[in-house]
C-alpha cells in the first residue's frame, strides 16, 4: 500500500510539474511585446486617411497591424492639448478599441500639454504656477484619473510610462534632473504610486532616448536609485538614422550597443528593459526591416520585454518620415514584416504543425500573389523566384524561422507576363532531412 501511495504521489507531482512548465512556457512566450505606438491614428482617420493591407484591401489600421504580428499598442496622453486628440477622451477611445481587438496597452504620460522629449519638458499651463508639493499631487491625481477612466471601461494597461524620454527629468524647472534630481525622483514616485493604487500589476516605465548611450543611462538611473525612485522597467528609444555617425555605422553595430546597455541595466539595477520607440525612414524599407529584425533578436537575447515601432501608420503626415507605410499604395512597407516573421500570428497556442506546407494564391495572378508556408520545426528557410531559364529573379526569404505559419507577398509589377517558379528550401537546424518544393506561378497582365 505504501508503494502504491508513493507511486501515486510521484505521478501526481509529475503531472503538476508538467502543467506548470506548460503554463510557464506560454506565459514566457506571451511576455514579449511586438508593439506599435499609433497615437496619431485617430487624428489621421479624422482627417480622412485610409489604410490598406498588402493585398490592396482597405481595412482598419489596427487589423492590418495585428496581421503583421503586432500584439501591443502604445498611446501618448497630454494634459490639456490644444487639439482634440491625445487627451483623456481620445486615449480612452483608442485604448478601448485596442483592447477589444486583443492588444495589450501601454499609456505614455508626457506630463505636458504637448510634446515632451529630451529637449523640452514644459509644465501643463494649468500647473505652471503650482508649488512643488502641488506638482506631486497634480501628477498623482492626473495619472490616477486617466487610469481610473480606462479601468471603468474595462481596460487595464499592461504598462505605463511616467514621462516621455526623460533624459533630464520632467516638469522643468522644478523636476529638471540635472539640477533637481531629488525632485525628479519624487515626481516619478508620485506617478508610480498612482499607478499601483489603480492596479499593482501594471508595470511602470521610466524611458530615456538614445538606448545605445550607456553612460547617460548609468548616470541618470544611479541618481534616481540614490534618491529613492521606484520603477519596474527601463524604457529605451532606438533610432539609428538619428545617430551622428549614421550611415557610417551600420544598424547591427548600433543595436549591439543597445543590447550591451540592456544587459548592463538588467544586472546593475535588477530591472526589466524594453524598447519603447524605434523607427527608420519609410523610403528605406529593406534597411528598416533588417534593423527591426536585428533589434528584436538582440532585445530577446538581452532579456528585454519588447520592441515598439513609433507611429508606423504614418504617411504624408505632419512631415514625419520614419513611418512604415507607403504613401502611394497606402499599404505597410516590408519593414513591418520584421514583426510578422518574429511573431507569426496565424498559429494558435494549441495548434500543432506536423509537416511543411507550401501554397501560392491567387495563381494565375496580376500583379501580386501570396506565398504561404508552414514550418514544423526551427529551420533555415529560403524562398526564391526563378524564370523559365532557371535564372533567379527574386529572393523573398533567407533566414531562420521558428515553428509557425507564414506568408509573404510577391509584387510582380515590374516583371513581364509569363511562367515563373517559386522554390522553398527549409533546412532544420537540428540536422533532420531538409524540405524543398517548387511550384509554378503564372503572371497574366
Amino acid at each position: 500500500m505504501k508503494n502504491s501511495n508513493l507511486i501515486f504521489a510521484v505521478k501526481y507531482i509529475s503531472i503538476i510539474i508538467c502543467v506548470l512548465i506548460v503554463f510557464h512556457s506560454k506565459e514566457t512566450k506571451a511576455q514579449f511585446a511586438y508593439g506599435a505606438d499609433v497615437s496619431w491614428l485617430s487624428q489621421m482617420e479624422d482627417s480622412g486617411y485610409i489604410f490598406k493591407d498588402n493585398s490592396g484591401i482597405q481595412k482598419d489600421c489596427l487589423d492590418i497591424l495585428k496581421g503583421k504580428g503586432i500584439n501591443a499598442l502604445r498611446f501618448r496622453v497630454w494634459v490639456n492639448p490644444t487639439v482634440n486628440f491625445n487627451n483623456k477622451k481620445d486615449v480612452a477611445y483608442m485604448a478601448g478599441r485596442a483592447k477589444s481587438k486583443g492588444f495589450d496597452v501601454m499609456i505614455d504620460f508626457h506630463m505636458s500639454d504637448s510634446w515632451a522629449d529630451p529637449g523640452k519638458q514644459t509644465k501643463p499651463a494649468s500647473w505652471s504656477t503650482h508649488s512643488f508639493s502641488q506638482l506631486q499631487t497634480d501628477i498623482y491625481n492626473y495619472v490616477y484619473s486617466i487610469l481610473d477612466t480606462l479601468k471603468s471601461i474595462g481596460v487595464t494597461p499592461k504598462w505605463v510610462q511616467i514621462g516621455n524620454e526623460t533624459n533630464d527629468g520632467i516638469l522643468w524647472e522644478d523636476g529638471r534632473a540635472s539640477t533637481h534630481m531629488s525632485n525628479f525622483a519624487a515626481l516619478i514616485n508620485s506617478g508610480y504610486n498612482a499607478v499601483k493604487a489603480i492596479d499593482n500589476s501594471i508595470q511602470v516605465i521610466v524611458q530615456l532616448s538614445n538606448g545605445y548611450d550607456n553612460s547617460m543611462y548609468r548616470l541618470l538611473f544611479d541618481d534616481l536609485k540614490n534618491n529613492g525612485a521606484n520603477w519596474d522597467i527601463i524604457g529605451m528609444s532606438a533610432y539609428p538614422f538619428y545617430h551622428k555617425d549614421w550611415p557610417r555605422i551600420s544598424y547591427d553595430f548600433y543595436n549591439a550597443w543597445i543590447q550591451t546597455n540592456m544587459q548592463d541595466m538588467i544586472s546593475r539595477y535588477n530591472t526589466k528593459v524594453m524598447i519603447c520607440e524605434a523607427g527608420h525612414p519609410y523610403n528605406q524599407p529593406d534597411i528598416a526591416k533588417g534593423f527591426l529584425s536585428d533589434l528584436i533578436s538582440k532585445t530577446k537575447l538581452a532579456g528585454g520585454l519588447g520592441v515598439f515601432y513609433w507611429e508606423p501608420e504614418c504617411y504624408d503626415w505632419q512631415n514625419y518620415s520614419l513611418g512604415a507605410w507607403d504613401p502611394n499604395t497606402k499599404q505597410p512597407t516590408v519593414a513591418m514584416d520584421a514583426f510578422l516573421y518574429a511573431n507569426p500570428v496565424s498559429v494558435k497556442e494549441s495548434e500543432i504543425i506536423t509537416d511543411y506546407e507550401f501554397k501560392i494564391y491567387p495563381n494565375p495572378f496580376n500583379p501580386s500573389t501570396t506565398i504561404q508556408y508552414s514550418i514544423p520545426q526551427e529551420s533555415k528557410v529560403s524562398l526564391s523566384v526563378f524564370n523559365t531559364l532557371g535564372q533567379k529573379v527574386a529572393d523573398l526569404i533567407n533566414e531562420v524561422k521558428n515553428i509557425g505559419n507564414y506568408k509573404v507577398d510577391w509584387n510582380a509589377t515590374h516583371y513581364p507576363s509569363g511562367v515563373y517558379f517559386c522554390r522553398i528550401t527549409a533546412i532544420p537546424v537540428n540536422g533532420d532531412a531538409s524540405f524543398m518544393k517548387t511550384s509554378k506561378m503564372i503572371l497574366l497582365k
